[in-house]
């Protein structure tokens, strides 16, 4: 097998215009190895297309080479059709003698007529891609035209368009017209696609010969409208279908991505969704494909193919627990289906979709996913206590633990009870140390509150912290050992140092189960973490899972940049722990210090703008600026002051405090704040104005971030949808479909680029931002 990574996309391009080159040369004057090449030219293009887009993780010059590459390959594809009728061959040689003339084989050599089929070299085209075929299954040995052309005693070309046979080679030049310009369509999308990616604010400079030949390919049906637009557009949907059809009978695996790499036609999605619906069993073995099989209307109309699922595939955890949100109505097969899969992962990964598990139980209406919970919490300590802590969380409705939640405050009590009940022994111990050491600490904050702000309060602080009992717990995923005050203020929070050691978490576990007591610990340093009282951060814990898969997602694609995901456990309504940033600073605080700008700061901390130091500085920046850019816009983080913006040692930006997003805002959702914050000091930093190069990099990082982001929009748009319901103030009602209107889901990449440089150029310098600033300083003197 060929790597289907695009890295290794040059190389196979490379080779298919080798072949090309030869089949339009006069290489090979023998027509019936003219059309064996073509057939393996063509099962290696459409091969590489079977399986989920990607983007390029290599740049530069191996970028644009390989898109060269795909350009001369495309044009070489596009004229091959003149060829076609000149190399099809219409097999009218019945006899030994005449198949081993036009073959060129001899058969002394032990080839014959009958094992032609079964040579490596003529594998059906379909064998390269996928396991199964509705053709190639009910007949193994015939496929279209490979077959045709093995099997010499059969003269009558198979036409698949209109499933009869013909006494010409139409058949075949028809077949292969229509594999051809399906191949052009998938090469057009990914030559797209790269060109977007490798040049995301369509920079003339750095354009490509003969792209727009590619371009018009794409947009042949708008393009060719006139007055019988809406024939045109007709014709446009029967294109379209054709293609997926022809995907579907070459391989299934690669119909199923068709959706994914065209999301500017709905046609595609409805022809998958009707195929796929026909025979679930070809693409059971596909994640992706479920989204077909399962649709809200499915689901409501008891559609037969539905039972399925309960032999699908294992799927993502979120889009497991999907089934128990408002995105698919209650249905007993989507929900044993969901916990199967759920049971399938371990329950590391499960940690991270506490919150989302937790909500599943409102739409648990066959109590699947209680059982799960109290399965799962056996077979993991710290899962259960994260649990148990985010359902202590979430039984109240009001921070004030006052009112507590009609529709699963009971069902939680009961919940939290029954896990309680089934620990014993060394995990009671280790629930009892913990949740101990969790309550003395978090109530200090209620008994400081009565002392006046200052140094009456700090005082008070300090003598409760001397009477906390110091031993070995366990805070989100680190040991404490040691505890030492700094600080606070309004509600009485407090901010305090322990001393941890890091060791992983299947080896947290087992030493807070008493279990290898010798286990390997990293070592020791200083943790900071806030512990809030009257303050309800379940939407920092959703803003911080955010952050967390944009990371691994940009991670994964191979970009620079940078997000900082911090730790953030709700504990109780209203109260919670949130881990400090090291090694940073506010821009406020930067502000109360020195009263300088941003760049002055720069320049006072890592030298003058040439030096090594600043130009490292000004790039984390940048990349940092990058990240957090995209995930204000996408999650519309909001009262974003100076307060709320911190810096690190290393020049990075960091965003803090997420208690606007979504469809919240300060003033009453005045909605003031542009969709990002992108201040003239930023821009100073960034080289002072839209055309410098640092800031054109910024730019291209910011698109290139968001078009990585997008093919994930259904585990985006799910891990929302489980949370509507929890009563947060960031939902309003509209959050979903102004969701996914900010990722311009049924857009085209260059169309995504396009209206994401709109939206930065939009908020650039912003008077809203400067003003919303200005309020803060009147309102509360932080400085801007």
């Amino acid at each position: 097998m060929i790597s289907r990574h695009l890295s290794a996309v040059g190389p196979r391009i490379r080779m298919l215009c080798m072949g090309l080159s030869i089949l339009q040369g006069d290489t090979l004057p023998n027509t019936t190895s003219k059309t064996v090449l073509r057939e393996r030219v063509y099962a290696s293009a459409l091969d590489y297309f079977a399986r989920r887009p990607l983007f390029p993780t290599h740049k530069g010059s191996d970028l644009r080479e390989d898109i060269n590459t795909l350009i001369k390959f495309f044009n070489l594809m596009h004229q091959d059709k003149k060829y076609l009728s000149h190399s099809v061959v219409p097999f009218s040689a019945t006899t030994e003698t005449d198949a081993q003339h036009s073959l060129g084989l001899s058969w002394s050599a032990g080839i014959t007529p009958e094992n032609i089929a079964k040579s490596k070299w003529m594998v059906p085209l379909n064998a390269s891609i996928s396991g199964y075929s509705k053709r190639s299954a009910s007949r193994p040995d015939l496929y279209h035209t490979l077959n045709r052309i093995a099997d010499c005693s059969v003269n009558k070309p198979y036409n698949r368009g209109t499933r009869k046979s013909t006494n010409t080679s139409s058949g075949y030049v028809k077949e292969y017209i229509k594999k051809r310009n399906l191949i052009l369509t998938f090469v057009a999308s990914l030559i797209d696609s790269m060109i977007t990616w490798h040049n995301p604010l369509d920079n003339p400079e750095r354009k490509f010969p003969d792209d727009d030949k590619v371009t018009l390919w794409l947009n042949q049906p708008i393009i060719e409208k006139t007055w019988r637009e809406h024939l045109f557009i007709y014709l446009s949907g029967k294109t379209w279908r054709e293609h997926v059809r022809l995907s579907w009978d070459i391989s299934p695996l690669l119909a199923v991505y068709l959706p994914l790499r065209f999301t500017n036609s709905a046609m595609v999605s409805r022809e998958v969704r009707r195929l796929v619906r026909l025979n679930p069993g070809a693409v059971s073995h596909i994640p992706e494909a479920v989204h077909f099989l399962v649709t809200p209307q499915s689901l409501e109309a008891e559609a037969k193919e539905i039972v399925h699922i309960l032999t699908w595939c294992k799927i993502s955890p979120v889009n497991a627990l999907s089934y128990f949100s408002r995105q698919y109505p209650p249905h007993p097969l989507t929900a044993q289906y969901a916990v199967r899969v759920l049971r399938t992962h371990e329950p590391e990964s499960l940690l991270f979709y506490i919150p989302q598990l937790v909500q599943a139980l409102r739409f648990d209406t066959m109590g699947y996913v209680t059982d799960f919970i109290l399965w799962v919490s056996k077979k993991s300590q710290l899962l259960a206590h994260q649990l148990l802590w985010n359902m202590q969380t979430n039984k109240f409705t009001d921070e004030e633990a006052t009112i507590k939640d009609e529709d699963i405050g009971d069902l939680l009590d009961t919940l939290m009870d029954n896990i309680k009940k089934s620990l014993s022994g060394p995990a009671l111990e280790f629930y009892e140390r913990e949740f101990e050491f969790f309550d003395e600490i978090t109530s200090i904050s209620g008994r400081i509150r009565p002392f006046p702000k200052g140094p009456e309060r700090k005082k008070a602080c300090l003598d409760e912290l001397k009477k906390v009992k110091l031993r070995p717990v366990l805070v989100v995923h680190d040991v404490i050992y040691h505890l030492i005050l700094k600080l606070f203020a309004d509600k009485a929070p407090f901010l305090a140092n322990f001393k941890v050691q890091r060791c992983g978490v299947n080896k947290l576990e087992e030493l807070g189960l008493g279990h290898n007591i010798n286990v390997s610990m990293g070592s020791e340093y200083w943790q900071a973490c806030i512990f809030k009282v009257g303050d309800d951060i379940r939407q920092d814990t959703l803003a911080i899972q955010f952050i967390e898969m944009f990371k691994n997602v940009f991670q994964q694609s191979g970009l620079e940049i940078f997000l900082k995901p911090y730790r953030v456990v709700p504990t109780a309504p209203g109260c919670g722990v949130i881990e400090v940033v090291p090694d940073s600073k506010s821009r406020d605080q930067i502000g109360k210090e020195t009263d300088i700008t941003l760049h002055q700061y720069f320049i006072q901390t890592y030298g003058e703008e040439y030096s090594l130091e600043f130009q490292n500085a000004r790039h984390n920046f940048i990349v940092s600026m990058a990240g957090y850019s995209i995930v204000s816009y996408l999650l519309q983080f909001k009262d974003r002051h100076n307060g709320n913006l911190m810096l690190n040692k290393q020049g990075h930006m960091i965003h803090i405090d997420f208690g606007f997003m979504f469809e919240s805002s300060p003033g009453g959702n005045l909605g003031w704040e542009p969709d990002l914050k992108l201040t003239d000091e930023m821009v100073m930093i960034m080289g002072g104005n839209m055309e410098a190069p640092p800031f054109q990099y910024f730019l291209e990082l910011c698109v290139q971030g968001y078009l990585a982001v997008r093919p994930y929009h259904e585990e985006i748009v799910s891990l929302v949808s489980l949370m509507l319901d929890t009563g947060l103030p960031c939902f309003r009602g509209q959050t979903i479909k102004q969701l996914k209107y900010r990722l311009q889901i049924d857009k085209s990449d260059r169309q995504a680029a396009a209206f994401l440089t709109g939206i930065i150029k939009k908020c650039y310098l912003s008077f809203r931002s400067k003003s919303y600033d200005m309020i803060q300083w009147v309102q509360n003197q932080i400085p801007y």
